[in-house]
């Protein structure tokens, strides 16, 4: 949620900025109402010292025997017309909340406008790799070494769905085990999450309402109803909502590893087959609270951590800085690690970092006390894949290729494998 202040204060400042993200709004409607609303409360504050007033006088009047009827019909009339106010406030509340829970994030000045057409590469790590042979899919290397089984998990949950198996599950969770331990290293949290969420986690997190119809839900969708993760971020940034928390507490580090769950699971283009884009992938989600003014110092962190897991399995990748338009709701700055995927011959994300600032401290209500000033202020929440595997796992098997069909495995992960180094096309 945006700072209502600043609004006030700058409405055309915000605007623009939100235009960056092909966003627009008119914030006079909403300032009406917000004057509106503020009038009203100054009223209610005047007829309830009135109401006071009348009261404190009423055994007054009866000691002195004085008749107390109109004074008491005059108190009910202020209690019925201060109701009424009441009533107006909630409403003109409820419309002004609704309106502010509906604006996207403001990006960072320093964000080109636009879409994807404006993401600019700021550096890559490697080379593409170059073959002396005749390089195979991901998919045609699954199908041939037994990794995953395509046609049984879409028969088991239709398409978008697949089956890790033999060699290919235990790449998997040797993927997964090594990224727990770098970040175990690196000094965060690990926690396993609950994966149905209440109505104000998603609020929390800057999904809802707006894009409540991309989740999985348990029950018909309704604000008592649970729903799936779509990611350990929805969970994790609304750990310590309502909270305040001190300020020597941050930052505060988690490491979440959790399934993903996802309605839009792509058009099944030839470019999204196989494991490019399913309805439910693994993923270790990093998340941090920070202070405001540590919040740039810990995305830098963030974007190191989730490149460092790629170069250590030796893959060759990009990084991008989003345009403002192609940064999530939530966020005002994302960087894509993208790694690439030689059969595709095009980079898939694996990982985004990015910062929400203030935003989803302000939904949920996550504060610290500023031990110099005492004063409460609001964290900054950041969050970066670390990593999503159902894009790794292909563009590792391709990158990792060899000219016999094999795949060799990268050192990092050979003791999570029991020391094998390569996977071979299994023996009948």
């Amino acid at each position: 949620m945006l700072d209502i202040n600043l609004i006030r204060q700058n409405p055309d400042y915000v605007a623009k900025s939100l235009a960056k993200k092909g966003y627009e709004v008119d914030f006079a409607d909403f300032l009406t109402k917000e004057a509106k609303k503020r009038e009203i409360m100054g009223e209610v504050e005047k007829l309830k010292a009135t109401r006071n007033a009348n009261s404190a006088l009423v055994p007054q009047y009866k000691k002195e025997g004085k008749d107390v009827a109109e004074l008491i019909a005059a108190t009910k009339a202020i209690g019925e017309e201060i109701a009424a106010k009441d009533k107006a406030i909630a409403e003109l509340d409820k419309e002004l909340t609704d309106f502010m829970l509906s604006l996207p994030n403001m990006p960072d000045d320093d964000l080109l406008p636009g879409e994807k057409e404006n993401n600019k590469v700021i550096r890559t790590f490697g080379e593409k790799p170059k073959f002396d042979f005749k390089p195979k899919s991901h998919i045609e290397l699954c199908e041939e070494l037994g990794l995953i089984d395509y046609e049984r998990g879409a028969k088991l949950a239709g398409n978008g769905s697949w089956i890790y198996r033999g060699m290919g599950a235990r790449l998997e969770w040797a993927l997964i085990n090594y990224f727990i331990d770098e970040h175990l290293a690196d000094g965060y949290e690990f926690v396993l999450l609950p994966h149905m969420l209440n109505y104000e986690c998603g609020l929390g997190a800057g999904q809802f309402p707006k894009f409540s119809d991309d989740v999985y839900w348990i029950d018909n969708k309704s604000e008592t109803s649970k729903f799936l993760l779509p990611t350990a971020e929805t969970a994790l940034v609304n750990m310590y909502r309502g909270e305040v928390l001190k300020e020597s507490d941050l930052p505060k580090k988690f490491a979440g590893y959790t399934p993903c769950y996802r309605r839009e699971a792509g058009s099944y283009r030839s470019e999204e087959r196989g494991m490019i884009r399913g309805h439910q992938f693994n993923k270790v989600e990093m998340v941090q609270y920070t202070k405001p003014a540590d919040s740039d110092k810990a995305f830098e962190e963030l974007v190191g951590k989730a490149e460092r897991l790629v170069q250590k399995l030796g893959l060759h990748y990009q990084v991008s800085k989003l345009a403002a338009g192609d940064c999530s709701a939530s966020m005002c700055r994302t960087y894509d690690i993208e790694i690439w995927i030689p059969s595709m011959g095009i980079y898939k994300e694996v990982s985004s970092a990015s910062n929400a600032r203030d935003y989803q401290a302000r939904r949920n209500n996550t504060r610290y006390r500023n031990e110099e000033t005492k004063k409460l202020e609001y964290v900054h929440t950041l969050n970066a894949s670390g990593l999503a595997t159902s894009r790794l796992f292909p563009a590792l098997l391709e990158q990792c290729q060899n000219a016999d069909g094999s795949i060799t495995i990268p050192e990092a992960l050979r003791k999570y494998m029991g020391g094998i180094e390569r996977i071979e096309k299994p023996t009948k």
